[in-house]
Order: structure tokens, then C-alpha cells, then sequence
């Protein structure tokens, strides 16, 4: 391996340095307190070189495949990285003074979480079937950990229900990735896919054979776990409750963009084919099903909850559903080879990245005054902190999908993914959804603006100076996307073009 090897995956490279440095600086110095900005200041770096690679694939100065064609070095790869990177300016900075409840293991928190999104990074940019495992592992496990470090009971129950589902869906996964191998005698994605058409196919039988149905079925189950869409989402409500907010609120942006970013590379370049369009057909009508349901029971089931975090938590699946829309327009490619779905997921991923990440900066700050979660918490939070409330109000619209917010145009472009590729009853499903969705996101900001305040304690945001910069941020992007989204709707686009033009 060469130093040119070495600059293809240093972003990643960069991130476990990062990560090695503070776990030495920790042993030389005592720098918990600076740990936040180092972190931060640390980031830039792997930004950079993501600049670095954009610019030399863009002129194509380097290979589309690289390490023995089990990595993908494209513009789709690279916006999926760089989102992840942005995902953590926010994160960490929403755990600056969260991390004091652990201060002890503040070094060992920072360092798991740029473990964890090294993971993330190399799912973007998976190529072959043992890849993508490794990188699933990477992303999953330091998450277990760090969802018990509360260390309470309702934190460690978090961690081991995380820890014991992702392995059982791991290991329905692994089987079949190994059945798919078997089938195809493969790793490689795109040998997978030719190998199929190779074979030949039964065209009376879903997928072309029943093999493939099964092992296309195993990772539906494996990925889904993993988005946490309906019926693998039992994990989620407890996990996002009991784990650090910091860490609910990565798991709910990053494992989510991670997630559908390899589930887009796998399905378009494994199992889309031109000259067995059927197949293509099949597994959007899977996802389709699965979208439906995501989105009905996670919104119906979010109306019950007495709890904040329950009930993003259920938004959560709800949204993973909508973005399956995406996933399941993508079949229009086979009309138009325009890759409307792809670009219209991968643009919600964005606005809802900024979207959530503004909600859970109102409710790092609301919690720290009370620890039992309740909705009733934001009761009058327009006299406590009226710059909370508004953004909490924005974050909550964009969230519904209201303009002049990015979720209003996130769905807008979404939907009519769906109606150009003939799925207008997805469509339609999705904007009845969204209807149903405004009654329990409605019902916050009547606690907020028209209920008495239980507590007329003032908070003091600008004592949490990372969290409101965290939430300004958040809340100037859901603007400025709402209002100009052409540039990122562009670049939405060039990671279409990247991922479908294989």
C-alpha cells in the first residue's frame, strides 16, 4: 500500500487519528475540558481531504474502484462522508457539557463516536459484501457502548437491547450476504449483478429464483434493523430513550444516513438490470410495502407517547419510511435513467439531518432541568427561552413539512419522485402521513406557546453556548435550504448521477 492508497480513504484515515490523539493526549495531559474544541478543530482535517478527493474526481484523476474493487471513490461516496462529518460538528458539540455526567470517560465518549462514524463512512462507500459487514460492525458496536454510558439501569438495558438485536440481525444479515455469495459465487456488487443474469431467471418466480428471493429477503430484514423501519423498529423507543441525548441524536441522523446510502449503493448496482427489469420491480415493491408501513404505524403510534424522546424516536420510523419513497422511485430509472429517487432521498436525508439535529438542541437544553422526559417539560418554554421555542417551533414545521422550511421541499421533491415514476398511491400515502404526523408535532408547540409553564425558572441558554450554536446553525440551515435549496438539490443530484451511472 502506497501513500496514493493512503489519500483515497483519508478521510477515514483522518478520523482514527483523531480519535488515537485524544486517547494519547489523555494519557500525556490532562485536557478533558479542551477535549470539545479539539475534536472540533480535529474535524476540519478530513473535511478537507474530502474537498481534496471531490476536485480529483471530478476530473477523473482517480479510480472509480479502489482496494481490490471492495471500495467506491465517487461523488456519492463523497457527499454521504462529507454529510457524516458535518452530522458530528453538532453532536459535539451537544455533548460539550452534556459529557460532564461522565467526565471521567469524556475522552472514551469523543473517541467511540469518530469510531463509529469511520464505520458510517466506509458503509458510504461499500462495494462488496464483506465490506459492508465490517463496516456495519464498525458503526454498530461502539454505539452499544456508548448508549450505556448514563450508567443507569434504563441506560445499560439500552446498550445490551442494541447490542443483543444488531447482533441477531447481524447474523440474519451475514446469512444473506453468504447466501447471496453462494448463489453468484461473488462479493463484488456489479460480478453479483452480471452473475445473476448469467444464471438465467424464472421470471414466474419473485427475483427469478427462489434462492435469491430468500437471500434478498435476509438483507431487507438485516438493513432494516439498521434504519429502523416497521416491523424492525422494537429496538429503537428504548435505545433512543435510555442513551445519552448526544447519542439519540446521532444514532437518529448518521446511522440513518449510513444506512440508506449502502442500501442505495447495494440494490441499484447488485440488483438493477436493464435485461431482467422484473427483478428491479420486485424489491421497490418490497420497500415500497415496508414504506407504507414505517410511515402509518410510526406516526400512529407517535400520536400515544407521553415521552419526548419516545416520541422522536417513532418520527424516526415514520421518516425512515418517507425516505424509502426514494428508495422505491428509484425503479424509475428503468423509464428515464434520470435517478430521481436517489437524488430525492439523499436530499431528505439532508434536510432532515439539519431538521432533527435542531430539535434535539432545544431538547438537550429542556432536559437538563428535569430528567423525566415527559412533553409537558416544554409547558411555557416561550417564557423560559423564547430563542428555544422558535427554533424548537422551525425545527417542528420543517419536521411537518410546512414551508418555508427544507422538510416542506424534502417532501415536495420526494413526492413527486414518487408520481414520475408512477407511484402515485406512494404519494398519496405519504402526504396523508404527513397530515397525521401534524397532530403530535402540533401538540409540542401547544405546550411550548399555549400552556402555563410548571416551572418558571428562566433558562440560561447562553450558559450552554455549544448548544445554541448548535441549534442557530440548525436552524439557519432549515431556512436557507427551504428558501434556496438549488445548490444541495444540485449536489443531490450529482450523487444520482454518480451512484447510476455504474
Amino acid at each position: 500500500m502506497d501513500l496514493q492508497s493512503l489519500y483515497y480513504i483519508s478521510p477515514e484515515l483522518s478520523l482514527v487519528a483523531l480519535s488515537l490523539v485524544l486517547i494519547a493526549l489523555d494519557l500525556i495531559a490532562n485536557l478533558k475540558k479542551q477535549i470539545t474544541w479539539i475534536v472540533l478543530v480535529g474535524l476540519i482535517l478530513p473535511l478537507v481531504f474530502i474537498a481534496f478527493l471531490w476536485v480529483d474526481v471530478h476530473d477523473n484523476e482517480l479510480p472509480n474502484r479502489i482496494f481490490f474493487a471492495s471500495l467506491s471513490l465517487d461523488h456519492f461516496a463523497l457527499i454521504f462522508k462529507a454529510l457524516i462529518i458535518l452530522i458530528l460538528f453538532p453532536i459535539v458539540l451537544l455533548s460539550h457539557q452534556y459529557s460532564t455526567n461522565y467526565s471521567i470517560f469524556r475522552v472514551e465518549y469523543f473517541s467511540l463516536i469518530l469510531i463509529s462514524a469511520v464505520g458510517m463512512m466506509l458503509l458510504s462507500s461499500a462495494n462488496d459484501l464483506i465490506t459492508i459487514y465490517i463496516a456495519l460492525e464498525l458503526t454498530a458496536i461502539p454505539i452499544a457502548a456508548l448508549a450505556t454510558f448514563m450508567r443507569e439501569i434504563r441506560s445499560v438495558e439500552a446498550g445490551m437491547k442494541f447490542l443483543i438485536l444488531s447482533a441477531i440481525s447481524s447474523a440474519i444479515l451475514l446469512y444473506g450476504l453468504v447466501l447471496l455469495y453462494g448463489y453468484t459465487g461473488s462479493v463484488n456488487l456489479e460480478i453479483i449483478n452480471s452473475r445473476i443474469l448469467e444464471i438465467g431467471q424464472q421470471n414466474a418466480v419473485p427475483f427469478g429464483s427462489y434462492a435469491l428471493l430468500l437471500a434478498i429477503a435476509m438483507i431487507v430484514a438485516g438493513f432494516g434493523f439498521k434504519i429502523a423501519i416497521v416491523p424492525f423498529q422494537m429496538w429503537a423507543p428504548d435505545v433512543y430513550e435510555g442513551s445519552p441525548l448526544p447519542v439519540t441524536a446521532f444514532l437518529s441522523v448518521a446511522s440513518k444516513a449510513a444506512g440508506f446510502a449502502v442500501i442505495l449503493r447495494v440494490f441499484n448496482i447488485a440488483f438493477t438490470n436493464q435485461e431482467f427489469s422484473q427483478m428491479s420491480i420486485d424489491w421497490s415493491l418490497i420497500w415500497g410495502v415496508l414504506a407504507v408501513l414505517s410511515m402509518t404505524i410510526g406516526n400512529i403510534v407517535a400520536i400515544r407517547q407521553t415521552k419526548i424522546i419516545r416520541l422522536m424516536a417513532y418520527s424516526s420510523v415514520a421518516h425512515a419510511g418517507y425516505i424509502l419513497i426514494g428508495v422505491t422511485a428509484v425503479s424509475s430509472r428503468l423509464v428515464d435513467d434520470i435517478g430521481l429517487g436517489v437524488s430525492a432521498a439523499t436530499f431528505y436525508l439532508i434536510a432532515y439531518a439539519a431538521t432533527n439535529i435542531a430539535a434535539f438542541s432545544v431538547i438537550v437544553s429542556v432536559s437538563k432541568l428535569s430528567s423525566n422526559g415527559l412533553i409537558q417539560e416544554f409547558s411555557g418554554l416561550k417564557n423560559r427561552s423564547l430563542t428555544l421555542s422558535i427554533v424548537m417551533a422551525i425545527a417542528v414545521l420543517s419536521l411537518i413539512g410546512l414551508p418555508p422550511s427544507v422538510g416542506f421541499i424534502a417532501k415536495f421533491y420526494l413526492f413527486g419522485s414518487a408520481i414520475s415514476s408512477g407511484l402515485e398511491w406512494l404519494a398519496v400515502v405519504g402526504v396523508l402521513n404527513s397530515v397525521v404526523s401534524a397532530y403530535y408535532y402540533l401538540r409540542i408547540l401547544k405546550y411550548i406557546f399555549l400552556s402555563e409553564p410548571d416551572d418558571d425558572e428562566k433558562i440560561d441558554i447562553f450558559s450552554m453556548k455549544p448548544v445554541l450554536i448548535s441549534a442557530l446553525i440548525s436552524m439557519g440551515i432549515i431556512f436557507v435550504l427551504g428558501v434556496f435549496p438549488g445548490p444541495i438539490l444540485e449536489i443531490a443530484e450529482i450523487a444520482a448521477d454518480a451512484l447510476l451511472l455504474v
